[in-house]
């Protein structure tokens, strides 16, 4: 009997690695295998590639490629932009204000900073999940030295008025920080046009590898490394370079700029055609249909079940995620769905697709 295998749309989770880039990466682990910080014939053609690959990454989100920094993923780049700005900025102030539908790293990190005499300001969002630019307005302070925005939400697909932000915070002098983990080769991202001062992605929501992560950091920002070692990345992330992954991370951001508007319309297809099935056959509601969001992710509310329970029922058809986080064998409620207030929580589910 063949074993039918379920359709995977749990592409915010993880993404599959490109079969280019799998291809890109793979001499770096058997023939090309020289530590790039070595002054020899192997160290140098690894350090060769990983300069291309900084180059590739830098184009991406129209940057300098000297302002990238490579990370073991998004959640090292959080915090490492947030806790290293502010200990290399104490002149600066001591407040932070960010979002209540921030991802668990950025909320993790601000509430640890809140132990040690940082104060946090959580901005609201509306029942879209959109922030008030004019609560952002009001929330600033004198000591106000840091913002911190995600551009997608990972739960709703929700895209923030990040110009309108990156604008406010460069006539205010504050620095901007925006986790773009889920826009990248989604939404069109430019640190130039956007007002972006530090931005952060990983390579595995974007067809690359997992297990590397990209800080971008505007040239004149200090801040202090979490991790000393061998001075690698101008001595912000000591460690040895992992090549290959690295290799694959450029490969995967060159793709996705070059395949940007094919890969758009292939998503916004695919979308039209799940919005349809669940609403056309009465499984559930579309949410966030009266504003615009990324093409990749849709969040439904089901009409008849809880997201667990049909989940489970259609484990063999297809695989997504639930609007809850499973904690202790106890369904908690996700904070992004408890800020939005959004009705019948327990039956969200999140549909994420690939091109």
């Amino acid at each position: 009997m063949k074993k039918i295998t379920p359709t995977y749309l749990d592409s915010a989770s993880t993404s599959k690695v490109d079969s280019r880039v799998l291809d890109e990466m793979l001499p770096y682990f058997t023939e090309y295998f020289g530590n790039a910080s070595s002054n020899h014939l192997f160290g140098k053609k690894s350090k060769v590639a990983i300069e291309k690959a900084r180059v590739q990454v830098s184009d991406i989100i129209n940057c300098d490629s000297k302002e990238i920094i490579f990370t073991s993923g998004a959640t090292e780049s959080i915090n490492l932009a947030i806790k290293g700005f502010i200990e290399a900025n104490p002149d600066k102030g001591n407040h932070i204000i960010t979002v209540k539908t921030e991802h668990k790293a950025v909320l993790s990190v601000c509430e640890y900073l809140e132990t040690k005499g940082y104060e946090v300001t959580y901005l609201d969002v509306d029942k879209n999940g959109v922030i008030s630019m004019d609560q952002l307005r009001e929330t600033i302070k004198e000591n106000t030295l840091l913002v911190v925005i995600m551009y997608v939400n990972n739960e709703t697909g929700v895209i923030q008025p990040i110009r309108e932000i990156g604008e406010f915070t460069r006539e205010n002098d504050i620095t901007f920080f925006c986790d773009a983990t889920q826009a990248l080769g989604k939404v069109k991202v430019d640190i130039d046009e956007d007002s972006i001062d530090m931005l952060c992605f990983s390579g595995h929501k974007l067809n690359g590898p997992k297990g590397l992560g990209v800080l971008y950091k505007r040239k004149d920002i200090k801040i202090t490394p979490l991790i000393h070692g061998g001075g690698q990345e101008n001595g912000l992330r000591g460690g040895t370079y992992n090549t290959p992954l690295i290799v694959g991370m450029g490969k995967a951001c060159e793709i996705a700029k070059l395949e940007f508007k094919e890969n758009v319309l292939k998503l916004n297809s695919k979308r039209m055609e799940i919005e349809e099935h669940y609403e056309s056959k009465n499984i559930g509601k579309v949410n966030f249909k009266n504003i615009i969001t990324a093409p990749h992710i849709i969040s439904i509310t089901l009409n008849y079940f809880e997201a667990e329970e049909y989940l489970m029922l259609k484990s063999k058809e297809i695989v997504a995620s639930t609007g809850s986080a499973c904690n202790s064998e106890l369904i908690e409620i996700s904070h992004v769905l408890k800020a939005i207030n959004i009705s019948s929580p327990e039956k969200v589910i999140r549909i994420s697709i690939e091109n």
